[in-house]
């Protein structure tokens, strides 16, 4: 558990020496992504933790899809081991994730590599912010080419829910819901074509997995957390969001928490696609 994690202090010394004293050589990722402006090329370019590799949510975390199978359908195996490539990856290295929006984003990339079969993938907590914060310099510009990485992915490693499988879990286990609440609700629908939820989630949104420093809440706090939300001590959770995005983000504190996430990748924009679905509103 404590491996899923970790500080700025301990990142910086780990680059300073090469590699982590119970991991490997460091190769970090930054993943900067938003709805409304989903290349983050800009920013990384502006400043980024020396020696970070751009992570493209959309082309190299997410394949391009049709419709119904949602707005982030799971990179192929193909599109994601050329990905690996590119960040200079090999085998047996730790690798660190980041964003500027309290790892709500960089999740995704936790758990693509994770599933791949990545062992080490470790979150910056905090994110960006307590980089800066504690005081380490960025480097600007783009990222220097380096020598495509040998590691091997080999997706299927987590559990993971589909479309036919997904109603009988709410109907039999917990199913959490990351989206913000006016989402769950069906108040608001800004991305898809319906509001609403699956019948049977729960709303859970996953920034209130956060403090105020955007760092995650300690594994007591969540295990509360989803206690209150019906999840039994160690049990196995699914949870979806929009796009498979910040799920992912749930997915690590429910981690945390010491439960087991099974996630499920098309979440309700692949959900709301199909008319046949039945959809829920209302808390």
């Amino acid at each position: 558990m404590s491996s899923i994690l970790t500080t700025a202090a301990e990142l910086h010394t780990a680059l300073v020496a090469g590699r982590y004293p119970d991991g490997g050589p460091v190769r970090v990722l930054d993943v900067r992504w938003w709805l409304d402006r989903p290349d983050g090329r800009p920013a990384f370019r502006a400043g980024h933790i020396p020696g970070a590799r751009y992570a493209d949510l959309d082309t190299q975390l997410a394949e391009h899809g049709e419709p119904p199978q949602g707005r982030h359908p799971l990179p192929s195996p193909e599109t994601l081991q050329a990905a690996v490539r590119d960040w200079g990856i090999d085998g047996g290295d730790t690798v660190v994730v980041y964003d500027d929006v309290a790892n709500l984003a960089s999740g995704r990339a936790w758990w693509v590599l994770r599933d791949a079969g990545i062992a080490d993938v470790r979150v910056l907590d905090g994110a960006l912010a307590a980089w800066t914060d504690a005081g380490f310099d960025l480097e600007e510009g783009d990222a220097p080419a380096v020598r495509p990485g040998t590691a091997v992915v080999s997706p299927g490693t987590l559990p993971m829910l589909g479309i036919d499988d997904v109603l009988a879990f709410a109907r039999t286990g917990l199913l959490l819901d990351a989206r913000a609440g006016e989402r769950f609700r069906g108040e608001v629908e800004p991305m898809d074509p319906r509001a609403g939820h699956i019948p049977g989630a729960v709303s859970a949104p996953t920034t209130q997995n956060n403090d105020d420093a955007g760092r995650f809440r300690s594994p007591d706090e969540l295990r509360e957390r989803f206690a209150a939300l019906g999840a039994e001590p160690g049990a196995t959770v699914g949870v979806y969001c929009g796009s498979g995005v910040s799920a992912a983000h749930e997915a690590i504190a429910l981690s945390l928490a010491g439960y087991r996430p099974v996630l499920y990748p098309g979440s309700w924009s692949q959900w709301s696609q199909h008319p046949d679905r039945p959809a829920a509103t209302g808390a």
